[in-house]
C-alpha cells in the first residue's frame, strides 16, 4: 500500500472526521476573533466543511461497520463543541442575541445529561426526527449568521436569524420530546 493510499484511508475513517471537527473549533473560534469579512467568509467555510463532516462520519461508520465505543462519545460531543462554541463567538460578536444561544446550549447539555441516564438504564439514546431537524436549522442558522455581512445584496443576517428562529423552536420542541419519551425511566 502507498503513502497516499495509507493517508486516504485514514481521512475516511468515521473517527478522524470527527477529530477534525474538534480541532476545527479552536480555528473558527480564532477566525472569528479577527471580526474582518475575510476572516468571517473562512469561519463559514471551515464550519461548513466540518459540518458535512458530520453526515459523512456517521454514514461511513454505519455502512461500513466501522462503529466504535470512542466515535460513539466524541461525534455528539464534537457536534456540541462545534455548534456551542461558534454560537458564543456569534454572541460575543453581537451577532445573535445571548439568550438564544444560552437555551440551545443549555438544551444540548441537558439532553446529554439525560442520555447519560439512559445509557446507564440500558435504553435507546438515538436522535429523532426532530433532532435532525434541530441541528439542520442550527447549521443552516450559523453558517450565514457567520458570513454575517452583506455580500452580492445578499443579507446573509437575516437569513440566519430566520433559521435560528426555527432552530430555536426545534431545539425546544425536540428536548421537550426528549424528556417526554425517556420520563419512565429517569423519574
Amino acid at each position: 500500500m502507498t503513502w497516499r493510499e495509507k493517508i486516504k484511508k485514514v481521512i475516511l475513517t468515521p473517527n478522524f472526521m470527527t477529530l477534525s471537527r474538534i480541532v476545527a473549533v479552536p480555528v473558527i473560534v480564532v477566525l472569528l476573533m479577527s471580526e474582518s469579512r475575510l476572516a468571517t467568509s473562512m469561519a463559514a467555510l471551515l464550519f461548513s466543511l466540518a459540518s458535512i463532516t458530520d453526515y459523512f462520519d456517521g454514514y461511513l461508520a454505519r455502512t461500513r461497520g466501522l462503529e466504535t465505543k470512542l466515535g460513539k462519545i466524541l461525534d455528539p460531543l464534537a457536534d456540541k463543541l462545534l455548534v456551542a462554541s461558534t454560537l458564543v463567538m456569534l454572541v460575543s460578536l453581537g451577532f445573535i442575541q445571548g439568550w438564544i444561544a444560552c437555551v440551545i446550549i443549555g438544551r444540548e447539555l441537558a439532553v446529554t445529561g439525560l442520555r447519560c441516564v439512559l445509557v446507564e438504564n440500558g435504553q435507546d439514546v438515538a436522535a429523532s426526527w426532530l433532532g435532525k431537524y434541530k441541528v439542520g436549522f442550527q447549521i443552516a442558522a450559523i453558517i450565514p449568521l457567520t458570513l454575517h455581512y452583506a455580500y452580492l445584496g445578499i443579507n446573509f443576517n437575516a437569513i440566519g436569524n430566520f433559521f435560528l428562529y426555527g432552530a430555536l423552536i426545534f431545539t425546544i420542541w425536540s428536548g421537550l420530546d426528549y424528556f417526554i419519551r425517556a420520563r419512565k425511566f429517569v423519574f
